[in-house]
């Protein structure tokens, strides 16, 4: 499951001394509110699609036609935190959690494959990446490292890597050869080169000194990730409740948002591409998740990123 802003932090975080060069985005405004918690958010045709846990709906808004932020049940999900949303190249909704489930244009539901998994990315050659691990979470320490895997059309699957350090958002660059994982406990964004079988290959170190949860990335190739330097890692009520950045390859961090609950996920979309969506939950640990959830407190916000 994604443990949100749960997650140890691993090494240093990047400060705004060691990149003086960051901007700052616009403060973020509401678009929807009054959830039990929200992750996964998806733009795809022309609306925020996004994983309400805890109810089992994935919800999508418009916010073109709808700015107060009416957001439409759109599928069923998992009634349970950490699953995902993602499309296969043939337009079918597929989403995690328990099993790998996808969504006929009927409405019924085709189990894919009875192990469940965390987060699912698809590339632009129709390869099928999910990620997970094995093992409990939330019993007084963190499952074992985790996996990816390629998912065959068929439901078959082969590992593509292993000892992901609970492997969570995945994205895919523009040009479709390479493939970024979070590893929430280190604190890390890991690439991958894709080959043409999508087998993965050539692992090396995006980003450190992050926070990264639900990640998103930008047609100039930049991810928007968490940081580790906001109060749950921190424990300094002075730091931030949430932050999102813009960070390339090798570490440079040029954009910042702060949000005034821990930032889940982000997602980006709009008319131009330049709208930041983020998915923002209150967290107090695993153990006051079904508490959170009851009091219906997450949110989702945007600001607009500049060209």
């Amino acid at each position: 499951m994604s443990i949100g802003a749960g997650a140890f932090v691993a090494g240093s975080t990047p400060t705004d001394e060691e990149h003086p060069m960051t901007e700052y985005l616009p403060t973020p405004r509401t678009l929807v509110d009054g959830l039990a918690m929200v992750e996964s958010g998806r733009w795809r045709d022309g609306r925020l699609w996004f994983a309400h846990w805890g109810v089992g709906e994935v919800l999508a808004v418009d916010p073109a036609v709808d700015p107060d932020g009416r957001a439409e049940v759109m599928a069923s999900g998992p009634a349970r935190m950490g699953w995902s949303i993602a499309w296969l190249p043939d337009g079918r909704l597929v989403t995690t959690g328990d099993a790998i489930t996808r969504h006929e244009p009927d409405g019924t539901l085709t189990t894919l494959r009875a192990q469940g998994a965390n987060e699912i990315a698809v590339d632009p050659a129709g390869h099928v990446y999910v990620d997970g691990f094995d093992g409990a979470f939330g019993d007084g320490g963190w499952p074992d490292p985790g996996w990816i895997d390629l998912l065959a059309p068929d439901g078959s699957w082969r590992r593509v890597a292993e000892d992901i350090h609970f492997p969570n958002g995945m994205v895919i660059t523009p040009d479709g050869a390479t493939l970024v994982v979070a590893e929430s406990t280190a604190g890390r964004l890991t690439a991958f080169d894709i080959a043409d079988d999508g087998s993965l290959t050539g692992r090396r170190v995006w980003a450190d000194g992050l926070g990264p949860d639900g990640i998103a990335i930008d047609a100039e190739g930049g991810i928007w990730t968490q940081t580790g330097d906001t109060r749950t890692f921190t424990g300094d009520p002075a730091s931030p409740a949430g932050a999102c950045v813009r960070v390339l390859d090798g570490g440079e961090i040029t954009h910042r948002v702060e949000t005034d609950l821990p930032c889940f996920a982000c997602a980006l979309g709009g008319p131009d591409g330049r709208s930041l969506f983020l998915l923002c939950n209150e967290w107090a640990g695993i153990e006051e998740a079904v508490a959170v959830q009851a009091r219906r407190s997450a949110r989702v916000l945007v600001t607009e990123v500049p060209r």
